[in-house]
């Protein structure tokens, strides 16, 4: 008999990084995990205009830049039991301020090592977004040279 088919939530959301090579990680009001900016993808909409949407809502941010598209990724969900979460990667440098806004309690800039070491992190963000911060430095031009 097969396993049953986990529901899957598909999102857009953002590896941002800084000048000093941290990544913004935000915490959404009543959970505990730390993760990625972004959210669920409305019906019609494209992956990037979510993403662009959901910065804008969560951390009143636009984008400078054009986001580099890094694929599609999944891992089980953080907040909702049971399901997997089907995520659209961008990454992105931000120099600009951020706000948390609506659902979002907490954004903060951490380096990966330090996230890995003492934060909660969604599955997502500890097997892979925090591995790809190296990789979205050097396609920004962040990397060290």
């Amino acid at each position: 008999m097969d396993a049953p088919v986990k529901p899957e939530i598909v999102i857009a959301a953002a590896i941002l990084i800084d000048p000093e090579e941290r990544t913004l990680l935000v915490r959404k009001r009543g959970t505990s995990a730390f993760m990625q900016p972004g959210g669920k993808i409305d019906p019609g909409e494209a992956p990037l205009e979510a993403l662009r949407r959901e910065l804008r809502e969560e951390i009143a941010v636009e984008l400078d830049e054009e986001p580099v598209s890094l694929g599609v990724f999944s891992a089980e969900a953080a907040n909702e039991a049971g399901s997997r979460v089907v995520a659209h990667l961008f990454g992105a440098r931000l120099e600009a301020a951020v706000r948390p806004a609506a659902e979002i309690e907490e954004a903060v800039w951490v380096a990966v090592d330090e996230a890995l070491a003492n934060m909660p992190l969604a599955p997502l963000t500890r097997f892979h977004c925090l591995p790809a911060v190296g990789t979205v430095a050097e396609l920004t031009g962040h990397g060290r040279r």
